[in-house]
């Protein structure tokens, strides 16, 4: 199991390479088999000073999967929605999808990803026909989660000392409000 948080506020976590470089070393960890793949892939790129393209990272973890045997190998991947979505050329947050769609296309059984994001049109539209129904889950709709986000700003309302002074149609308004415009975060 490997895990990847894509960060918005971390240039170095917004990319293909840190996520492929991450879950590369992450697994590597993991088995004898996996460190050897590594090792040969750290050989062949003059032992760290040529910086290995992004194919090249791509087929060291496809490697790993097709050397996993019946070992399963999940993958976590957080906020894909913070990946920059820029204009022009594959931004990162498209190459990051096409590497997702790519994996999923190879059929692996042994590989399984979960997936977070907010869900952003561009992102939708690549996840959602690589998935069925029953593997799929939004829970910006779902009650539990707008009634917990409405239960922790109540709780900061009311336990803020400096709110605690204004009246209570006022921390009210700012517990709607806030919950409202949430937006699942």
């Amino acid at each position: 199991m490997a895990f990847f948080f894509f960060d918005f506020k971390d240039i170095g976590k917004q990319d293909t390479r840190a996520l492929l470089s991450s879950v590369i070393v992450q697994l590597s960890r993991k088995s004898q088999s996996f460190y050897g793949i590594l090792f040969n892939f750290y050989s062949a790129h003059e032992k760290g000073s040529q910086q290995p393209s992004i194919g090249a990272l791509t087929k060291c973890l496809e490697d790993m999967i097709g050397a996993s045997g019946d070992v399963p190998i999940y993958l976590v991947l957080d906020a894909v929605d913070e990946c920059p979505n820029t204009k022009g050329i594959p931004s990162s947050r498209r190459q990051v999808l096409d590497l997702v769609e790519k994996l999923v296309k190879q059929g692996s059984s042994r590989l399984h990803l979960c997936i977070t994001s907010r869900p952003e049109v561009d992102i939708r539209t690549c996840l959602e026909p690589l998935t069925s129904t029953s593997n799929r889950m939004c829970l910006h709709d779902q009650i539990g989660q707008k009634n917990d986000i409405v239960e922790f700003v109540r709780g900061v309302v009311y336990s803020d000392e400096n709110v605690r002074r204004w009246r209570d149609e006022d921390k009210e308004l700012v517990i709607e409000m806030l919950s409202a415009r949430a937006n699942g975060m």
